[in-house]
């Protein structure tokens, strides 16, 4: 099998860990690896927590409801929806692209483009400006064919949480590939757990809480079933 494919199709949730010890570099590996994933506007509307110290692992442990995956685990990765960063993100990438040598007319019309990005993803004060775009987009769509994009908070949270969730694949894929384990987990006290980071409601949601170590010798799996492909893709 070809060795990128290998990890995908070997990685499982697992339920149980031992303890390892796992290195900075490989740590470095697994987060970059996340952070080169596909990204709408390359926005990269997201935020990773690694929490490894044995406190704080315990206490996000204990929030994500004593889960035994949160509790073996070496280190919990709290990954987190964050709509705050994107006008740092758009800044950022036109200072880089200064540096990089790219032409002045090539960053304008980056510098466009973000700035068109900003007006249709701001809601607005209550929501107002997205209401508005809304109906405006609805209108010009009876005759007119585009994607519907973002344009109330909760819309955005949906749009950053699949970049995320994207990030969230390649970082348990990373880890795979590098000898590790891991188990994606979505039950948690979202409430408590933002505060415990420190996070704004106003820009943040945990999207998942990921357990990453070694399998336990003593874990046993279950054979692995999936739905057979006639029902899940169709070839047109």
């Amino acid at each position: 099998m070809n060795d990128i494919l290998e990890p995908i199709f070997r990685r499982r949730a697992v339920k149980v860990f031992d303890p390892v010890e796992i290195p900075q570099e490989v740590r470095e590996q697994i987060l970059n690896a996340a952070r080169h994933a596909p990204s709408s506007f390359n926005m990269q509307p997201y935020r990773f927590y690694w929490v490894q110290s044995p406190a704080k692992r315990k206490t996000v442990a204990k929030l994500c409801m004593g889960q035994k995956p949160a509790e073996t685990a070496t280190a919990l990765v709290v990954a987190v929806s964050d709509i705050g960063s994107m006008h740092a993100t758009s800044r950022g990438q036109v200072e880089w692209m200064r540096k990089s040598g790219f032409s002045d007319e090539k960053i304008r019309d980056y510098e466009r483009t973000a700035k068109v990005g900003r007006i249709i993803f701001m809601p607005g004060p209550f929501g107002i400006f997205g209401g508005l775009k809304w109906s405006i987009f609805r209108l010009v769509n009876l005759w007119k064919t585009f994607g519907m994009p973002p344009v109330s908070r909760q819309g955005i949270f949906k749009w950053a949480a699949k970049g995320t969730s994207l990030a969230c694949q390649n970082l348990m894929i990373a880890a795979e590939a590098l000898g590790l384990h891991s188990c994606p987990m979505e039950g948690f006290d979202g409430r408590r757990l933002a505060k415990f980071l420190g996070l704004s409601s106003r820009h943040h949601e945990i999207v998942m809480v990921i357990a990453i170590g070694r399998k336990s010798c003593d874990y046993s799996e279950t054979p692995q079933w999936r739905r057979p492909f006639e029902a899940t893709v169709t070839v047109l």
